[in-house]
C-alpha cells in the first residue's frame, strides 16, 4: 500500500504505527506540501456493515472532539474521509515515540520527567474537558512524546461529546482495562475525575515499568481496580502522593484539574506536594496486634502473601532486627494480607534475597513442586547448594582463596582493578543510572560475562571456582565477603521457573545452615519476566567464617528472554540490613543483563 495515493490527495508512505483498530501512516499532502499522519481504520473490514455504521460515527465523533479542543498539547485533526469503504483520519505529525514506547525502552521514567509529561497531559485533558470532551482512554500509548520535547495527548477515538448521544452498544466498556477508572468498570456515567484517574495509573506506569492493576485476565484486571490499592510505587519519588492522590476509589476523594496541575508542578520541580498526602489513603490492620517475630504485611512492594507488600519482622525477632523497605523504613499502616496470587507485574524488583543462592532458575507445576529431573541436574543442584552453604556459613574462604590468588584487597585502588575483573567504565558517574535512584558516587562495572551494574568504587570482583561451562558466579565485596553481592549466570537451567528453583534450595538450605530462618519466598516478576524473591536468615559460626553471628541474605532470580536464569544475591550482616537493602534496590535498578 505504501506509495498509494488516497482520497487523490494523500501519497502514503511507510507505516509508523499500529493497532487493534487500525494502522497509521505516514503521508505526504500533495495539495499543501507537508507532511501527515494518516490513521486507517483497518477494522472497517472485519465487522458486518452496522458495525461499520457505528466505526464511521466513532470516527467522525474522534475528528468532532478533537476539532473542539484548541490547545498545544493536542493531536491536530486536519480531515476526516471514507476512501475504500472506511474511515480515515489526517493528523498532525508527531515525530518522537509514545510513553508507552519510552517505558518499554527505558523500563521506567524518571520521576520529575514524569511529572512534567503528566503535567502537559493534564493541561491537555482541562482544554478537553472545558470543550465538553472526555478523552476516556488516557494511556501510555496515547501520550506522545515528540523530539522536540513537546508532550501532545492524541487519539479521541472514544471520546465522548457533552451533548452527543452515545455510539456505543448497551453495557459495552470501552477503553484500555488497564486504565478504566473504578467507576467506569462499575458501568457508572464516567466524568472529568475518570480521565484524571487515568492519568495517575498512566504516570504509575511510567516510573514503575508496569501497569498498577495488570492482571493475567480482563476480567481479574478489572476486578482489581475496582477491589485493590495500587502497590506502594518504588520509584516515583516526589511523584508518588500525587498518583496516589488520582487513583483515589472515589471520584469525589480525587483533586480536581486545577489541584492536580499544581501538584503535578511542584513534583516536576522534585518537590514533594505536601497538600497531595491528604489524598494518601492509610489502611489498618483490625486483626489482633503481632506478637514479637511475627510477619506483618507493609505497604512496600513484594510482600509475601500479599498483591505487592513487602514482609518485616516486628521487633523483638531473635537475631532479626525489622527489616525496613526500600531504601529505608516504610510509613505504610500495616494491612492485612490479600489471599492468592493476582500482580503479575515486576511486583518486587527492588528486594531479593539469596543468602547466596547460586542459581536464581527453578520449574515448578501448577502446585508449586519441582518436576523431576534428571540424575545430572539434580547432582548438579545439589553441588551448587553445597557451594552455597559454604560461601554463607563457612564462606570467606572462597572468597580470601581468590584475594590469595592474586587478586586486590578490598582496600586497593578501585581504579587498577585485577585482570579479569571489572573496571568503571569510563562513563559511569552512577547518577546517571536508571531513574536517579542509584547513588551518586557509585560507578558502572561492566563484567567480562558481559552483564553490568552499578557499585560503590571499592566493591572487588572475585570469580567463584568450580564453576562450569553453562553456570558462572562472580563475587563483589568490599571486605573480604563480609558484604558480598553475587551474580550468577546459568545459559542452562536445570528449571524453567524460578520460584520453584528458590523452594528446592530453600529446603536443602534449612538442614545445612544453624538457625535457618525463611522470611520471604514468593513469586516477584523483574524486568517483565518471570522471577522469584527469596529472604532468609541464619547463625554463621565462628568455626566456619571470619565473621559470625547473625546474618540475612536476599535473591532476585529471574529467566531473561533468551532462556539464561540470572539470580542477584546479596547477603551481609544482620545488624545492618537497612543499608544491604538500599545497596540492593540500587543494584536491582542498575542492573543490565548481557545483550547480543
Amino acid at each position: 500500500m505504501q506509495g498509494r495515493l488516497v482520497a487523490d490527495r494523500y501519497r502514503l508512505g511507510e507505516a509508523i504505527g499500529s493497532g487493534g483498530m487500525g494502522r497509521v501512516w505516514r503521508a505526504h499532502d500533495e495539495v499543501l506540501h507537508r507532511t501527515v499522519a494518516i490513521k486507517e481504520l483497518t477494522a472497517a473490514l472485519y465487522v458486518s456493515e452496522s458495525d461499520q455504521a457505528i466505526l464511521l460515527a466513532r470516527t467522525r465523533g474522534e475528528a468532532r472532539a478533537a476539532a473542539r479542543i484548541n490547545h498545544s498539547a493536542v493531536v491536530t485533526v486536519h480531515d476526516v474521509l471514507e476512501h475504500d469503504g472506511r474511515p480515515w483520519i489526517v493528523m498532525e505529525l508527531v515525530e518522537g515515540r509514545s510513553l508507552a514506547d519510552a517505558v518499554k525502552e527505558e523500563e521506567r521514567v524518571e520521576p520529575r520527567e514524569a511529572a512534567r509529561i503528566g503535567l502537559w497531559v493534564l493541561r491537555a485533558l482541562r482544554a478537553a474537558h472545558t470543550a465538553g470532551v472526555l478523552h476516556r482512554d488516557v494511556k501510555p500509548g496515547n501520550v506522545l512524546l515528540a523530539d522536540d520535547g513537546r508532550v501532545l495527548l492524541t487519539d479521541f477515538g472514544i471520546a465522548q461529546i457533552e451533548g452527543d448521544s452515545t455510539i456505543t452498544r448497551t453495557g459495552e466498556v470501552v477503553g484500555s482495562v488497564d486504565y478504566l477508572a473504578p467507576e467506569r468498570v462499575r458501568g457508572h456515567d464516567p466524568g472529568p475525575s475518570s480521565d484524571l484517574w487515568a492519568l495517575g495509573a498512566t504516570l504509575y506506569t511510567a516510573v514503575e515499568g508496569r501497569s498498577p492493576f495488570r492482571r493475567t485476565s480482563p476480567l481479574t484486571t478489572m476486578q482489581a481496580v475496582v477491589e485493590e490499592e495500587a502497590g506502594e510505587p518504588r520509584y516515583a519519588g516526589a511523584l508518588a502522593p500525587v498518583i496516589s492522590a488520582l487513583l483515589r476509589k472515589d471520584p469525589a476523594d480525587r483533586p480536581d484539574a486545577t489541584e492536580a496541575e499544581h501538584l503535578l508542578a511542584q513534583a516536576a520541580e522534585g518537590r514533594r506536594p505536601n497538600e497531595a498526602q491528604a489524598y494518601v489513603p492509610t489502611t489498618r490492620h483490625t486483626g489482633p496486634p503481632p506478637r514479637a517475630g511475627d510477619t506483618v504485611h507493609q505497604g512496600i512492594p513484594g510482600a509475601p502473601g500479599t498483591a505487592g507488600t513487602h514482609g518485616t519482622t516486628t521487633p523483638g525477632a531473635p537475631g532479626v532486627p525489622g527489616a525496613p523497605g526500600p531504601m529505608g523504613a516504610s510509613t505504610a499502616t500495616p494491612y492485612p494480607p490479600v489471599t492468592g496470587p493476582t500482580a503479575v507485574g515486576p511486583a518486587a524488583t527492588g528486594h531479593t534475597v539469596p543468602g547466596y543462592a547460586a542459581t536464581g532458575a527453578m520449574a515448578a507445576t501448577a502446585g508449586g513442586v519441582a518436576p523431576r529431573r534428571p540424575r545430572r541436574a539434580r547432582i548438579r543442584t545439589l553441588a551448587l547448594v553445597v557451594a552455597v552453604a559454604a560461601l554463607i556459613g563457612a564462606g570467606t574462604a572462597v572468597v580470601l582463596q581468590q584475594r590469595d590468588g592474586g587478586g586486590a584487597s578490598a582496600g586497593s585502588d578501585p581504579t587498577h582493578a585485577p585482570s579479569g575483573s571489572a573496571s568503571p567504565s569510563a562513563s559511569g558517574k552512577a547518577g546517571q543510572g536508571p531513574g536517579g535512584a542509584v547513588p551518586a558516587d557509585w560507578v558502572r562495572r561492566d563484567d567480562p560475562l558481559g552483564f553490568s551494574l552499578y557499585l560503590p568504587a571499592n566493591w572487588q570482583r572475585r570469580d567463584f571456582d568450580g564453576d562450569s561451562g553453562e553456570l558462572r558466579q562472580i563475587d563483589y565485596t568490599p571486605d573480604g565477603g563480609e558484604h558480598v553481592i553475587r551474580i550468577s549466570v546459568d545459559t542452562a537451567p536445570d528449571y524453567s521457573d524460578p520460584y520453584a528453583h528458590q523452594q528446592d534450595l530453600d529446603a536443602q538450605l534449612a538442614g545445612r545452615l544453624v538457625g535457618y530462618r525463611r522470611i520471604a519466598l514468593e513469586r516477584a516478576t523483574y524486568r517483565d519476566r518471570d522471577g522469584s524473591r527469596w529472604e532468609y536468615g541464619w547463625t554463621a559460626l565462628a568455626k566456619d567464617t571470619e565473621f559470625p553471628g547473625p546474618r540475612r541474605a536476599v535473591s532476585q532470580s529471574y529467566m531473561s528472554r533468551d532462556g539464561v536464569e540470572y539470580a542477584l544475591n546479596m547477603t551481609g550482616p544482620a545488624g545492618d540490613w537497612a543499608t544491604t537493602q538500599r545497596r540492593f534496590k540500587a543494584v536491582l535498578q542498575s542492573w543490565q543483563e548481557k545483550t547480543g
